[in-house]
Order: structure tokens, then sequence, then C-alpha cells
């Protein structure tokens, strides 16, 4: 088991730090934090918190329990980390919104989610954002952005998470600094990885490889950004990320160095979690050349290291609801891939038994992480339709809102299409952003109502209206256009992610329940896709509502582009 960086030294004891003048042991830990001396840095920290609150230095002490949470996060010790962070934050939400208190918000929700406590890592991502929107700063609005796009990507929506970083991305365009463009890039990537996964596995075989692609385009760009930017973390996880994107695409002798050289620097700095995701892949890496028994024995002596914190990944994750568990120190993401790879591994050796227990263990945790999923973003739905009541309100509009919604549906109207396109259309026109307009019509409405009636009709229309909900962002206009046909307005997003999404939500309706509303009942999703220019909403609407017809005549139940 590697040391986690260089142990703290004599010089780091309680005793010899007593002497030493607050702002120097804060200069010191300051200094610890850019050099990634994590043991150093976490001992200084520690000194400062516990001098400031017996002295009360309230805005030192504040400085101390961020950087105390920093260090942890880097140890890979996340419910330390959430623990120190909550802390820290009843110090500093006193003092007033801070970029300072917007970065720890971020870092927080990112162990959040990690560890699979994706409502809190959410409300930590709202909380920053909120914050950065108070502080009117740009470039903190993008980054918490991002991180609220990570947190989708943890809960397995990776195309939500997209949206929202190229949102962030929209944000800062070509004035983004090198620790910016590191963050978007790396991010992205991380995406793109997840998306090619589900992709993989789903039924668009052929979207995968393109996302890959696009994955080891962002990986080959965020690299020297991470090198010009000095920080150690960034440089080994943008070469993690670049190895694991040529591991998938089984270009297995550019991979191994890059994955050798983040490991390598992730074990000597101490970035225990990244270190196990690496020797994890490494593992991978085996298994593609056919060295299963290596694999095996890499992914054993790994589990052994997990295990030794008490909590395996193999823990009983069905346990009751009113049983209080101790969080878990392995990220649920993590879990799930040593179990995936243990199971191939195992398989590949003809071991019966070892391969049966990892897949049970990996199907317990996707239904956990499917479960959290759910709840979280139910939680985040009704969280959004709250902000953009709130942002209504401060508008000081005076327009009834019954005007402008669908009552049977509670999206927007044909009124509300006329105020609200337009000036989104002029947007685009003046800064050259994309824009995409989604026309969707349920298959087959008519009929339904004939044999089903038309109360079952509009419960159609309802749950329709809410999966369409559930899809997209905040920033997404969405609306009741006729009878049985919605829009869907995609701002700052170009028609190949567009595509994506629609995608998304047609497989989400064919999917759907529907004989819970009657016995037989079957609805699918017809979908045109028009991408500006043309500026003009009758034009825009015309062109989606041609490939509207196209899909039809297509056979329906498919997304056509204008």
């Amino acid at each position: 088991m590697f040391p986690s960086g260089d142990a703290p030294s004599d010089l780091m004891s309680p005793a010899a730090l007593d002497g030493v003048p607050l702002s120097e042991l804060l200069a010191r830990a300051r200094l610890a934090q850019q050099q990634a001396r994590l043991d150093d840095g976490l001992a200084l920290a520690d000194a400062v918190w516990h001098r400031a609150d017996a002295e009360g230095f309230i805005n030192e002490q504040a400085e101390a329990g961020k950087l105390r949470s920093f260090f942890r996060l880097r140890m890979g010790d996340l419910p330390g980390m959430l623990e120190v962070g909550e802390r820290a934050l009843r110090l500093m939400r006193p003092l007033g919104a801070s970029p300072a208190t917007c970065e720890l918000l971020r870092w927080m929700s990112l162990a959040a989610c990690e560890l699979g406590a994706y409502e809190q890592g959410l409300a930590c991502a709202h909380e920053a954002l909120k914050l950065a929107g108070e502080l009117g700063d740009v470039r903190l609005h993008a980054v918490a952005l991002n991180g609220l796009g990570a947190c989708f990507e943890r809960m397995g929506d990776p195309w939500q998470a997209e949206r929202l970083m190229s949102e962030a991305a929209g944000l800062l365009r070509t004035n983004a600094t090198p620790y910016e463009r590191v963050v978007t890039l790396t991010n992205l990537c991380t995406v793109a990885l997840g998306a090619y996964h589900l992709q993989r596995d789903g039924a668009a075989p052929e979207q995968a490889t393109r996302t890959l692609e696009r994955a080891l385009e962002l990986a080959r760009e965020a690299r020297p950004h991470s090198l010009q930017l000095g920080d150690r973390y960034g440089i080994a996880l943008t070469a993690s990320n670049f190895g694991e994107v040529l591991l998938l695409m089984g270009r297995l002798d550019e991979a191994e160095p890059l994955l050798i050289e983040a490991r390598d620097e992730s074990q000597r700095a101490g970035f225990r979690l990244l270190d196990w995701r690496l020797r994890c892949m490494l593992a991978e890496l085996h298994l593609a050349r056919g060295q299963s028994n290596a694999a095996w024995q890499q992914l054993q002596a790994l589990r052994e290291e997990t295990a030794a914190l008490g909590a395996d990944a193999g823990v009983d994750l069905e346990a009751s609801a009113a049983t209080v568990a101790p969080q878990p120190r392995v990220p649920l993401f993590l879990s799930l891939r040593l179990h995936h790879a243990s199971y191939r591994a195992a398989r590949a050796l003809a071991l019966l038994g070892p391969s049966l227990f990892h897949l049970e263990q990996a199907r317990t945790l996707e239904r956990r992480r499917a479960v959290g999923q759910l709840m979280a973003q139910s939680q985040y739905f009704v969280s959004r339709m709250e902000a953009e009541f709130a942002s209504d309100a401060a508008s000081g509009s005076s327009r009834d809102a019954a005007e402008f919604k669908d009552p049977l549906t509670g999206l927007g109207n044909r009124r509300c299409l006329e105020a609200r396109l337009p000036p989104l259309l002029r947007a685009a026109e003046q800064d050259t952003r994309p824009l995409t307009v989604a026309l969707i019509d349920a298959d087959g409405l008519r009929n339904i109502n004939e044999r089903h009636g038309h109360e079952t009709g509009d419960r159609v229309l309802q749950e329709l209206a809410q999966l369409l909900r559930e899809n997209t962002r905040g920033s997404d206009l969405l609306l009741r256009w006729s009878g049985e046909e919605f829009l869907v307005v995609f701002p700052d997003t170009v028609a190949d992610r567009a595509f994506e999404v629609c995608e998304r939500i047609r497989a989400s309706v064919s999917v759907h329940p529907w004989h819970k509303l009657a016995d037989g009942l079957d609805v699918t999703l017809s979908m045109g896709l028009a991408s500006a220019p043309p500026y003009g909403t009758d034009l825009l609407i015309a062109r989606a509502n041609a490939a509207v017809e196209r899909a039809k005549h297509l056979g329906r139940n498919r997304v056509a582009l204008a």
C-alpha cells in the first residue's frame, strides 16, 4: 500500500507548530496545497483550525476549514472531507457570499456524488450556483455549472451533464483561463466516457464510436492546458482520461505509458482514489491483452486494499431504510467498475463462483445508483421549477402565469412561444450561438382516444410532459404546440447534441409502463429537429415539421433531422 505523499516530518508535529505565528502557518498550508504535499498541508491546516478556534480568529479558521477539506478530498477521505467541509461552511456562510465558499461547495458536491449521496451533492451544487449569481462572477458561475454537470455524470446521466457543461463553456467562450479550460475539458471528457459506456451497451453502438472519438479530442486538448497550469492532480487526471480513451479504442501500447505515468504520480502525491481507478484500468488493460491471470491478481490486491477500510464494495446495500449505515469510503462508480472488471477476469479464468458474485454485486450497485438518481432528480426538478417561479417574480412581470400555461400539461402554450422564442432567436443570431428546435408528435394519439377514451389520452399527454421535464434543463423552453404535439427549444445546443437528447427522450417514452394506464396501451414519438439559421419562428418550426413528417414516413418512433 502506497504512502499518502511524503509523511509529515517532526517539523509538522503539534509541538513544533505551536510557536509559529498563525499567518505563517496559513501561508505554509497554502504552499502545501500548491505543491500537493497533502500530509504536511493537512497537519498545518488542522493546527490553524484548532488555534484559531481557541483564539477567536474566525476568518483564519474559515480558511483553514476550506484547506482541511481540500487535503482530505485529494487524499480520498470523502466522508471526512464532507464532515470538515460542513464545519467550515458554518463559519463561512455568515461571512457572506465569496468565491471561497463557492469553491468549497463545489468540492463537497463532487465528494457527495462520488459516494452516491446525490441529493446532498445537488444541494451543494445549487448553493454554489446561487452564490455565484449573487457575486455576479461569470467565471464562478461557469465553474459552478460544471460542478452541477459533474453531479449528473455521477448519477448516470451524461447527456444532462454535457448540456450543463456546454452551457458553462458558452458563458466563457474564448476568455477562459487554463484552469477553466482544464475543468471544462476534463469534465466533458469524463461525460463523454460515461455516455460511451451507455451507448456501447445499449441500442446505439454506432453513436458510441462517435462519442469515443469526441472523448479522444477532449482528452488530447485538455492535456497541454493541464501541463501549463502545473497542478499535479490535474496533470495526473488528464493523463488518466487520455489513457482510458486509448484503452477503450484498443490502442493499448499508447494507453499503457499514460496510465502508468498517472498511477505513479498519484502514488507519489497520495491521490488515493485516482490511484485505485488507474490500477483498475491497468487490470482492464491486461484483460484486453488476454492476460486474465495478471488482471485477476491485480484486482484481488485492489479489492483487499479497499476492504481494509471496512467499506468494501460488497457490503449489504439493501439494508433497511430505517437503518443509518456509515457512508462507504469507496465511491460508488469505483466499486461498480471494480466488480465489473473482476467479473470479466473471473469469467475468463472459468471461476464460476467469483464471477457470479461480482456480477450480482455490480447489478446491486447499478440498482442503488438508479434509485438514487431518480430520487435526486425528482428533488432537482422541483427545485428548478421553484427557481423559475422565483425568477419570474423577481423580473417584476405583471403577466398572469396562467395565460402562458397549457392547463392540461402545465407546459407553455403558443402565447408563451410568441413571448419567449423571438428573444432567444435574436440572441442566437447576434452572438452566433447555436439553437435547435424539436417538434414532437405523439404517434397515433387519435387512435388512443378512440380505443381507450379521452381521459386516458389526457393522462398520456400529462405523462409525456413529465418525461420531457425530466430529460431537459432549466434553460430549455417546453411547450404544448397542438393537441398531440409538443415543441422543445434548446438554446446553445447544436443539432447533434439535441439529437442525442431527443433520442434519449424517445427511448424513455418507448419503455415507459403505459400498460398501467390501460391494457395494451403503447406510446411512441416521432420527432423532427431543425437548427437556426433561419432565425424566424415560422421558418424554423416549418423545417422541424417537415422533419417530423419524414420520421413518420420512415416508420414512426424515430428522430429525424431537417
